[in-house]
């Protein structure tokens, strides 16, 4: 039989409380409503992850973007095309791969970035609010750790 069957009993109780993947989702759901409280809907999380990105490289190709912010390069390339329709970025094809479309952030990116990072970091400030400084950092730190190596 397979485990987990009546023949090896009834599996012990399993507390909401003490799964990992709902209290994720739950500390992300704060998050994000933390975040647009602070924002007021001038730009989303990603766009947001996307813009910081985009000025730590100054200029980059969708797919490195995309790696940068764990985006899927649809789901990248088709939030870097609302940005440009937004006068952001600029994107156009890279001179060295044609296929590639380079990014770049437009002075509109900059000043929208300026005026939003500082609410950002408060977001991110308020949702780790309720632990101590040391915790902070300790949650932090396992986070990384449990998203691997490649997790920056």
């Amino acid at each position: 039989m397979p485990p987990g069957s009546e023949a090896e009993g009834p599996l012990p109780a399993w507390p909401l409380a003490e799964r990992p993947g709902l209290l994720i989702r739950r500390l992300h759901q704060l998050h994000l409503a933390l975040f647009a409280a602070q924002v007021r809907g001038r730009i989303t999380p990603v766009q947001f992850s996307l813009l910081s990105a985009l000025a730590a490289r100054g200029s980059a190709d969708q797919t490195t973007l995309a790696a940068d912010v764990a985006l899927d390069r649809s789901t990248a390339a088709a939030t870097l095309a609302r940005m440009e329709a937004h006068g952001w970025i600029a994107r156009g094809r890279d001179d060295a791969d044609g296929r590639a479309r380079l990014c770049r952030m437009s002075e509109a990116g900059r000043a929208l970035l300026a005026q939003v990072e500082p609410l950002a970091r408060e977001a991110h400030r308020q949702t780790l609010a309720a632990l101590p400084r040391e915790d902070a950092a300790t949650l932090m730190a396992l986070m990384r750790a449990a998203l691997g190596p490649a997790s920056g």
